[in-house]
């Protein structure tokens, strides 16, 4: 059954006699099967007559898929970079379906998708003003794979300071925020509720002890983390007005900034950064005309920008 189900899966309309002799069984014993398929959900279309066959339809539903070695390597090594936050706003869901892949995949499988990962040198996007860290697909599966099974995490975190302490955690969500991924969890030691960036966490390892999840002190996750980074001391505080509707601005920058109305026009935007080239890049992205509030920094390193791009553009 698993190999017709391959086989209908490439779409293509197969004949009864051709699809008997690929899996060497009777017509009876193909019949049969393609009926235990359509109990599972599979909508397998029949033609009937001399020239009958089968093909597997679009159903309601996302039916189970059936997928070779070449096909799964594919599947994590793209649910990888997905989950690095190359297309943006599917990255939780990239994660989770990471983990259903990565969880049964065999280890000679496992191999080649690890090769891969280390062969190949990921581009990122500095967001936010930060330098961005790789993330080992290892170590998100592992912390994904604790938080759904509410099984208490151990690993070795690095704090901004540079400390390196051993954290004993009871894992409750993961949050991707800003293109870096964050752990929200229960610090056993310090008896409290953390945040922890995954790229500071290091050989994260499953202890196998249960716990009965806690009550979350936020509205959820991802609000607990915004808090924590709200309070998180920058070296920056850009402010600027930007030439352009309000949406027009949110939807390029609303991810690591705060834009206000101002009239249909324009708006103004802040934004808490560590260094200023981020919000250089950000603001000309826009393609608007725009105005430095504050620092004064950041009026003179755009006025350092524009001297070198005028130089560029003179023949």
């Amino acid at each position: 059954m698993l190999q017709l189900l391959a086989l209908l899966q490439t779409h293509r309309y197969w004949s009864g006699t051709e699809l008997a002799a690929r899996l060497e069984v009777s017509d009876r014993t193909l019949r049969r099967d393609v009926d235990r398929l359509r109990d599972l959900g599979y909508p397998v279309n029949a033609g009937r007559g001399v020239g009958g066959g089968y093909q597997l339809a679009a159903g309601a539903a996302l039916p189970p898929l059936v997928v070779d070695d070449e096909e799964a390597v594919a599947i994590a090594v793209g649910l990888q970079a997905a989950a690095h936050g190359s297309i943006a706003g599917i990255e939780d869901s990239s994660v989770r379906a990471l983990t259903k892949v990565v969880q049964v995949l065999p280890p000679r499988l496992r191999r080649r998708v690890d090769s891969l990962r280390t062969m190949t040198v990921p581009a990122s996007w500095n967001g936010g003003g930060r330098s961005e860290q790789v993330i080992d697909s290892g170590a998100l599966t592992t912390v994904a794979q604790a938080c759904r099974d509410a099984e208490a995490l151990q690993f070795g975190y690095t704090a901004k300071g540079g400390e390196q302490t051993t954290r004993h955690v009871e894992p409750h969500r993961l949050v991707s925020l800003g293109r870096r991924w964050y752990l929200v969890g229960y610090d056993l030691t310090r008896h409290d509720w953390r945040s922890f960036r995954l790229d500071r966490v290091s050989e994260p390892r499953r202890t196998g002890a249960r716990f009965r999840p806690r009550q979350l002190p936020a509205e959820d996750a991802a609000a607990f983390v915004r808090a924590g980074i709200a309070n998180v001391p920058t070296r920056y505080a850009v402010e600027a007005i930007v030439h352009a509707p309000a949406d027009v601005v949110r939807a390029e920058l609303g991810r690591w900034g705060t834009i206000a109305e101002i009239d249909h026009r324009s708006c103004r935007l802040r934004m808490a950064v560590d260094t200023l080239d981020w919000p250089a890049m950000a603001l000309g992205a826009i393609g608007a005309d725009f105005d430095i509030l504050t620092p004064p920094e950041f009026t003179d390193y755009v006025r350092d920008w524009s001297r070198r791009f005028a130089r560029a553009a003179t023949p």
